[in-house]
């Protein structure tokens, strides 16, 4: 993680040092993009792309082999548990008292009656998983993304969501009992599958991406920072009226009823 903190200085100091292209077409696309840092960013692309090719997507495929859909699902649903308590913090910090409500009564309901979230009971009672995270915090409170970023190992991402995610960790209630009670072992086993887990849920989607992709870092960026788009709003698209080439996510852009449209899980 130090390194990746290391990068993330330099991403940031660069970034202040970046000079917008005065040629208006260039312009256009660089504010679009939000991409000062490319050359930066696609040489931590190809060394995400190395690690990933010798270590994580070879654990993902063992993973997906050994454990059969049912058995991931049930593995994901107590990650998904073990993170409601944060979502509870992110949304009373976002004004969104119903949703950390509904991300409460989730975590009361599963971790009882879904046997520590093991099931989830609450989705099948219709109360559906509220995501929220630090990143999507600072949105709200009107804190700009910065540049976009490839972190080492992390992956695409912001300086703003580099931090949120920062924050989510070391307040995360289960980090905190790990690190008092001694047992940081069994957290890092949670992250390690976590982290292999969601490596196994985009297997194809990853090698559909990079197999009809011209450009693979640019259609990387752009899908990514769509979605990102849409977990920032709870899936609700922009206004119309909003600048073409602003940043989508960028703070201040107003969004209609979160409650009217389907929510995008994270």
């Amino acid at each position: 993680m130090p390194g990746s903190w290391n990068h993330l200085g330099l991403a940031v100091l660069l970034g202040a040092c970046a000079t917008p292209p005065t040629d208006p077409v260039e312009r256009a696309v660089f504010e679009q993009n939000n991409d000062p840092l490319e050359p930066l960013n696609r040489r931590i692309l190809d060394l995400n792309q190395f690690v990933d090719a010798i270590a994580l997507r070879p654990a993902a495929e063992v993973y997906v082999f050994v454990i059969p859909e049912d058995g991931r699902k049930v593995i994901r649903h107590v990650l998904d548990n073990m993170k409601e308590p944060t979502l509870v913090f992110d949304n009373v910090l976002q004004g969104e008292f119903k949703r950390a409500g509904i991300s409460l009564g989730r975590f009361a309901i599963n971790s009882t009656a879904g046997i520590a979230g093991i099931a989830d009971v609450a989705a099948v009672s219709g109360i559906e998983r509220r995501p929220a995270d630090f990143g999507q915090t600072l949105f709200v409170w009107g804190v700009p993304s910065g540049p976009y970023l490839i972190l080492p190992i992390l992956g695409p991402s912001n300086p703003r969501d580099a931090i949120g995610g920062a924050v989510d960790s070391y307040a995360d209630p289960f980090m905190i009992v790990a690190n008092t009670d001694s047992i940081a072992d069994l957290m890092t086993v949670r992250l390690l599958v976590d982290g292999v887990d969601k490596r196994a849920s985009v297997l194809e989607l990853l090698d559909d991406l990079q197999k009809n992709s011209v450009d693979f870092y640019a259609q990387l960026r752009s899908v990514t920072q769509q979605h990102r788009d849409a977990e920032l709003r709870h899936g609700v698209a922009p206004r119309p009226g909003a600048s073409l080439y602003d940043d989508p996510g960028g703070a201040g852009t107003n969004t209609s009823d979160p409650d009217s449209l389907a929510k995008v899980t994270r």
